[in-house]
């Protein structure tokens, strides 16, 4: 596969856009959080309390974390609280936005237990998939700046990051549970091309990549470039910043 020609966005004007077609993104999207609700569903009591690549989280307090994100796009109402109280608890702590928003939801979904967890991921699925993609064309050309990467439209966020975050968490929970992790090329081969595609794009060097497993694939631009092997799901725990990566390795991509 050829990557595309470098995009780096430097402001809200070249603000990040998701690659994927919105018919695509839904599907994605939709696959995702039954493969996680599958996940959790199949869990032990003993590796819920699993600790997780993510330094203080379990895997009961990132599970958590993904139902309060589906939470919080499955509702207008519930956008609008989380991003307000997570403001003001980030300026009251002088943190991260991002942070202060993650332990709210880790905090609001405490009580459930790890059946209601699991089916009002189940229960979410479509209201979140409907509040993510059906997001009005007017909302969707509208930029953010992330604390981290810079500028990203709504619909980069909605179609492309809030996909990306529940598959890696799937990755943490799966490793922290010894549980096998289901990969298909027709899902998370699609994830893991436009994860290639976009950090071919960010760094803009010459290079040959070579994925391994059923979301592998080959990737190539330009000559005499970087060469690189490593397993597809290795590949975007470096990029997301889980493993330490060298070289063209090094570039960061948002999950």
């Amino acid at each position: 596969m050829s990557a595309p020609p470098t995009t780096r966005p430097t402001g809200k004007a070249s603000a990040r856009r998701p690659a994927v077609d919105r018919h695509t993104a839904e599907r994605l999207a939709s696959t995702e959080y039954a493969r996680v609700a599958d996940l959790l569903g199949r869990l032990t009591h003993e590796q819920w309390a699993a600790p997780t690549d993510c330094p203080g989280w379990d895997v009961r307090a990132m599970a958590g974390h993904v139902l309060g994100m589906m939470q919080m796009v499955a509702s207008k109402r519930e956008l609008v609280r989380q991003q307000l109280t997570s403001t003001r608890h980030a300026k009251r702590d002088k943190g991260l936005m991002i942070d202060a928003l993650t332990a709210l939801q880790v905090r609001q979904n405490a009580d459930l237990t790890t059946d209601e967890l699991v089916a009002e991921i189940r229960r979410l699925t479509p209201r979140a998939v409907t509040g993510r993609i059906r997001l009005p064309e007017l909302l969707r050309r509208q930029t953010m700046n992330d604390e981290e990467d810079g500028w990203w439209t709504f619909a980069y966020l909605m179609d492309v990051i809030l996909t990306r975050d529940p598959f890696m968490h799937r990755v943490d929970i799966s490793r922290a549970a010894g549980e096998p992790l289901e990969l298909t090329a027709e899902h998370d081969g699609v994830l893991v091309d436009d994860v290639a595609r976009e950090w071919a794009g960010r760094h803009g060097a010459p290079f040959v990549l070579e994925l391994t497993g059923p979301a592998g694939g080959r990737w190539q631009e330009g000559e005499g470039g970087e060469e690189l092997s490593l397993d597809a799901v290795e590949f975007c725990r470096v990029l997301s910043g889980r493993a330490p990566g060298e070289g063209l390795l090094a570039t960061r991509v948002p999950f």
